[in-house]
């Protein structure tokens, strides 16, 4: 790095570093370089970009379907491209030597840096710094500041700066083991490509740089403006605004050793912020702003404003630095992955870099994403459930269309929470049946809700948005679960549960607790709502004449819900008939040690075998942990775990914690890093296609909820940790009711801050006793079991 970029970067503990270019990881390496802000995710390409590159930019919300199979998260035109050249030959990894290489991910300021030299066709060598953001302070602003300096040569050295709307999507669905996998450079030419945008204007000059593009079928606008700073004695050389693309180009005659500093700011706006008609003139007024800042301001108000985020939710392992980064480095994507500032998007199940799963909304929202964002950003949490609230029309339609009542939130939801679960994986051999049966995210939605509410107390939110959301997806369970005369009892038949292996089943355990639970949750909503005689509620029961003798039907309903279980052995069926299903014991690993598929088996035909894509009873153990006593929950770790496959990446971390849980601790730390590393060293082989974001929540819950014990039983902060002999301490940051506790666990002892208005108190429970937190008081409380 040249000296004053390396007085830039952070301590180590906070970088992710490349030392070297390899096309074969270039896929992968532009996924966790990825920069972001919530509102946009720009993989890490290079700025010159090169062939068999996966270059995108996504902005939140922003989707379209036109020829695609299904929905995609548009690839928008791209603000990357800066070209240098030497005396006219260009500078690439391809057709240059690259004599040095490095790229630094700073997670603490969100800044990537890269610091590489070429050398060209005749032997001048050339090196080419660069820093670049996406920022935190204002979502509408990102930036790159170039330094190019002839190491060996005097040289004319051009620099051109573009904004590219030749963007495609790459037609992908999911893919399993047994489909092709190409090189980076043919993938475009073997993949299908979607086309999503039309430019509808565009204008270059010396000044500034403006194209616009507007989505096929959803009609979004999307503009971006853009000027390139460069030093006083360079050279105009043109702009060119071709029909897809603008650009802007200077020279410079420098001489051997001179620093030639360039910087381009960009601003982005959509349709989805303001006016269609509006978006040009605030993509250049915006950026007129962040000019007349100055690029070195606009860098520094980013950085403060990821410090402020750090503040609320950094972890730290002391005494273990790799997992440290590590920690650092998955909540530093979930930091870029959402919008507080938009409650029409979501997150997708790899955030906003790249494209698998074409940015669809899971399950894992509510159950993986969410208690990061409820604990270390409440607002975010609250803005990504009410998306749910803003997709509750496509909700509704998904039941109507399957011929239900009420509300069924989609398996694979985009902007309008219409189900949108391709029919077909990519090699058009396999049927998926998700989209049909994995009913379960319906009550994961209303789980979701009142995790929110209990641990912040925003009962402003239940009333006006969460309630409505409980009693539409109520109505739909009364619809779904079908009555069984000759047992006396309520079942649900033909589902998929959280392990995909096992599709049609009848009584999914996790499927149906969950939806007892949720039937029993909303009705105690209803009466809590009804007795504060709030007009709102009044009012919501009203418009969806909702009744006493309604909501009783929910109880009722739920009481008599079906739940397998093996009393004999304190076994949980994970389905109907599984114990009867052929025990074919896992017998070889990889070399992450997990599992590998049995020889003549893949995804497809496990159906018949007890073997598991990942938890299914484990998982439910794990979010309703008062309605299982321990016994059971042991019992039924110790039989699951050894059957499951961990063909999700969101696996591994429940094991964790659940592993501490029931004191099989063996295997936790492991469990740990398989998530914690999932992306850092691309152990699933798919990172290419975007960040495991699920498990990066995953990852943050198996450090605070697994090592850390922290749960909420019955409105109270509870915490019963566990460490590794390798860890001396653990620290993490929560939030609870609107006050700050910061958490430091040893070996030896619990540390508690608690940050609030002065006099304030709280009762928490640590390792079964009872503990009292005073208001900006150290509490110290030494780990012995009650």
């Amino acid at each position: 790095m040249e000296p004053d970029m390396q007085t830039m970067l952070s301590s180590s503990d906070w970088l992710i570093e490349e030392t070297q270019f390899s096309l074969d990881d270039a896929n992968f390496k532009e996924t966790i370089f990825t920069v972001g802000n919530g509102y946009q995710g720009t993989r890490g390409s290079l700025e010159e970009g090169h062939k068999g590159e996966l270059s995108g930019t996504y902005l939140a919300g922003v989707y379209d379907h036109h020829d695609s199979t299904v929905i995609d998260q548009v690839n928008v035109p791209t603000w990357l491209p800066l070209r240098v050249r030497v005396e006219g030959e260009a500078l690439d990894v391809q057709t240059c030597k690259i004599v040095e290489h490095k790229r630094v991910l700073d997670l603490q300021t969100g800044f990537l840096h890269r610091d590489t030299v070429f050398e060209d066709s005749t032997g001048r060598r050339t090196r080419i710094n660069s820093i670049r953001f996406a920022s935190f302070a204002d979502q509408h602003i990102s930036g790159i500041r170039l330094i190019v300096t002839p190491v060996n040569h005097s040289s004319e050295i051009t620099v051109e700066s573009a904004l590219d709307a030749h963007r495609y999507n790459l037609d992908r669905l999911p893919a399993y083991q047994g489909n092709p996998v190409f090189h980076p450079e043919v993938k475009w030419e073997k993949w299908a490509k979607s086309r999503h945008l039309k430019v509808t204007q565009s204008r270059a000059s010396s000044d500034a740089s403006y194209i616009e593009a507007q989505t096929l079928d959803t009609g979004v606008t999307i503009g971006m403006a853009t000027t390139l700073d460069s030093p006083p004695f360079s050279e105009f050389k043109g702009a060119n605004r071709d029909y897809e693309q603008v650009s802007q180009a200077v020279s410079v005659d420098a001489l051997n050793g001179q620093c030639l500093t360039f910087e381009k700011l960009v601003s982005i706006y959509t349709s989805r912020d303001l006016n269609g008609a509006e978006v040009a003139a605030k993509c250049e007024a915006s950026l007129e702003t962040a000019q007349a800042k100055g690029f070195s301001t606009c860098l520094s108000e980013s950085a403060a404003a990821w410090r402020a985020k750090w503040d609320a939710c950094d972890c730290v392992v002391t005494g273990d630095p790799e997992a440290t980064r590590a920690m650092r480095f998955n909540i530093y994507h979930l930091l870029i992955a959402a919008n507080e500032n938009d409650p029409r998007a979501n997150i997708g199940a790899k955030s906003m870099s790249g494209e698998g799963y074409k940015g669809h909304v899971f399950w894992d929202t509510e159950i993986f994403l969410l208690p990061f964002y409820i604990f270390t950003q409440p607002e975010t949490a609250k803005a990504l459930l009410k998306y749910r609230y803003n997709t509750l029309k496509g909700a509704i339609e998904n039941a109507r269309m399957n011929g239900f009542e009420g509300a069924q939130y989609a398996w694979e939801s985009a902007d309008t929470g219409v189900e949108t679960t391709p029919k077909w994986t990519a090699d058009g051999a396999n049927r998926i049946w998700t989209g049909e049966e994995e009913i379960h995210v319906t009550a994961c939605v209303a789980y979701g809700i009142l995790s929110y509410v209990a641990a912040t107390g925003d009962h402003e939110f239940l009333r006006d948005f969460g309630a409505e959301v409980l009693y539409q997806t109520s109505r739909f369970w009364i619809s779904r679960l079908e009555w069984n005369e000759n047992k006396d009892r309520y079942e649900l038949t033909n589902v998929i549960g959280p392990d995909e292996f096992h599709e049609h089943v009848d009584n999914n355990t996790f499927t149906n607790r969950m939806a007892k639970w949720h039937l029993e949750q909303s009705a105690r909503v209803f009466r809590v709502l009804s007795e504060s005689s709030s007009e709102v509620h009044d009012e919501l029961r009203v418009r969806l004449d909702l009744t006493e003798k309604e909501v009783d039907q929910w109880l009722e309903t739920a009481e008599k819900i079906y739940v397998p279980f093996d009393p004999s052995r304190n076994l949980i069926e994970q389905f109907e008939g599984y114990f009867q299903l052929k025990d074919i014991p896992i017998t070889e690993w990889d070399k992450n040690r997990m599992p590998v598929y049995p020889e003549g088996h893949d995804h497809f035909s496990l159906n018949g075998s007890m073997l598991l894509k990942q938890p299914d009873v484990i998982m439910l153990n794990y979010l309703l942990p008062d309605e299982f006593s321990d016994e059971v929950k042991a019992a039924n770790y110790a039989f699951y775990e050894k059957r499951t496959m961990h063909k999700s990446s969101l696996s591994p971390a429940i094991h964790s914690i659940m592993g501490i849980e029931v004191g099989d601790i063996s295997s936790a730390h492991r469990y740990f890093d398989r998530s914690a590393f999932v992306d850092l060293i691309n152990n699933q082989g798919n990172t290419q296609d975007g960040m495991h974001i699920a498990s990066a929540g995953g990852t943050w819950q198996s450090l605070v909820c697994g090592f850390g014990g922290f749960r909420v039983k019955h409105g109270k902060m509870t915490f019963k940790p566990w460490l590794p002999e390798a860890w001396t301490a653990i620290r993490f940051n929560l939030k609870w009711q609107g006050n700050d506790v910061e958490v430091t666990i040893s070996h030896d002892e619990c540390r508690f801050r608690f940050i609030a208005p002065s006099g304030s108190r709280e009762e928490i429970e640590v390792m079964g006793r009872s503990v009292t937190l005073v208001a900006g008081e150290d509490v110290v409380f030494a780990p012995q079991p009650a």
